[in-house]
């Protein structure tokens, strides 16, 4: 995705552009703008990089005062949002580090986000200063534009996708919460899935944390209910039972099991990487009262050393009376991707609902074809 993103670049993107600068700024001169950014290097750039790039080189062909340069930017920017335009921030984040630049660079941000977003461009300024940029978020946070208000959570996370990792939130995630307080019940569906995407990074490190969270939330607004029912998916990935009785998925007790009989195949159990296999599954619910049941299989990939490591596939989400009998296929590819290499070696596959394991088969990988 980022290789064809990052082609959105091109001269006559960066012409156009130029041009839209030297409208505001005569002096500014397009040609080597489009040279200075397509240099040596451009063709080996990522998309985040080649945003940098950009960034640099306008910077040294605007005037040196951050504001005066500002002042250029705040000319065009109404006829550059969008993706495309995430240099904007970036430049904030580049040349509005000064000290005296510090409320500037923030009404700038604030400026831009809602063009584009600055949740990359403020990460640098909570690692720089946290305690004065989280009061600023928390501001943010009371903004009446549902661009802003995002940003104070979307920034703040603490894996954000193609940003820089906060450490510092990874250990100790209290600053955020005020944050997320703020926005519980956000009117904005924008805000609430950037509030549940933060909830949802916060669960990787603090599980018990966003589970005492969820149950001091839940119940108390539709909205905040659900956010807290997206922020906790890898809690309810992982299966474990409080996550799982705190969102209403039934559980077995020990004098009878939520499912009565399970059953899993996989055909061809013998493939090379590349290939497909189909899986075919089928269970029986205990009689009684509807159940709520979350049917998934999970794969323990092997790895290169050897070891293994499960990745979850979601087959079925939903309530079902009790008693059912249900029953699926699904068709699994074993082709690398660029998030997954696949290694030769015996892989477990196993049937869990409502994160017990109920069926087991075994796959032989091989190596694919020279």
């Amino acid at each position: 995705m980022a290789d064809t993103l990052k082609s959105i670049y091109s001269e006559e993107f960066l012409r156009d552009f130029g041009s839209k600068v030297k409208e505001a700024y005569a002096p500014f001169d397009t040609d080597r703008f489009v040279t200075d950014v397509m240099d040596e290097t451009w063709d080996k750039l990522e998309l985040k990089a080649r945003m940098r790039q950009i960034s640099l080189k306008l910077g040294a062909l605007l005037p040196a005062s951050f504001g005066e340069a500002l002042d250029i930017l705040y000319a065009i920017d109404d006829t550059c949002t969008g993706f495309p335009y995430l240099f904007f921030p970036d430049f904030v984040e580049v040349f509005g580090q000064a000290e005296a630049d510090w409320e500037q660079a923030m009404q700038a941000l604030e400026r831009f986000t809602s063009k584009s977003s600055a949740e990359f461009a403020v990460r640098s300024f909570i690692e720089r200063d946290p305690e004065r940029m989280m009061r600023q978020m928390l501001a943010w946070a009371k903004h009446d534009n549902e661009h802003v208000r995002r940003l104070a959570s979307e920034g703040c996370r603490p894996r954000l996708p193609w940003g820089q990792a906060l450490s510092m939130f990874k250990r100790d995630p209290a600053p955020i919460l005020p944050i997320l307080e703020q926005l519980k019940v956000d009117p904005s569906l924008y805000v609430r899935k950037s509030v549940a995407n933060n909830l949802n990074d916060i669960a990787k490190d603090h599980p018990d944390l966003v589970l005492e969270i969820t149950r001091r939330w839940k119940g108390s607004h539709p909205h905040t209910d659900w956010i807290i029912r997206h922020g906790c998916r890898t809690l309810i990935r992982r299966g474990g039972p409080e996550v799982l009785e705190l969102f209403g998925y039934a559980t077995g007790e020990d004098s009878e099991p939520l499912t009565t009989s399970a059953s899993l195949v996989i055909e061809p159990n013998v493939l090379r990487i590349g290939e497909a296999s189909e899986l075919r599954y089928e269970l029986n619910i205990r009689s009684g009262d509807p159940a709520k049941v979350r049917i998934e299989y999970g794969i323990d990939f092997v790895k290169a050393g050897g070891r293994t490591s499960r990745k979850l596939f979601l087959l079925s989400d939903k309530t079902v009376p009790g008693g059912s009998r249900l029953s699926g296929t699904r068709r699994h590819s074993w082709a690398d991707l660029s998030t997954r290499r696949h290694y030769p070696g015996e892989h477990r596959i196993v049937l869990l609902v409502n994160g017990v394991e109920t069926a087991a088969a075994q796959l032989t990988l091989q190596a694919g074809e020279a």
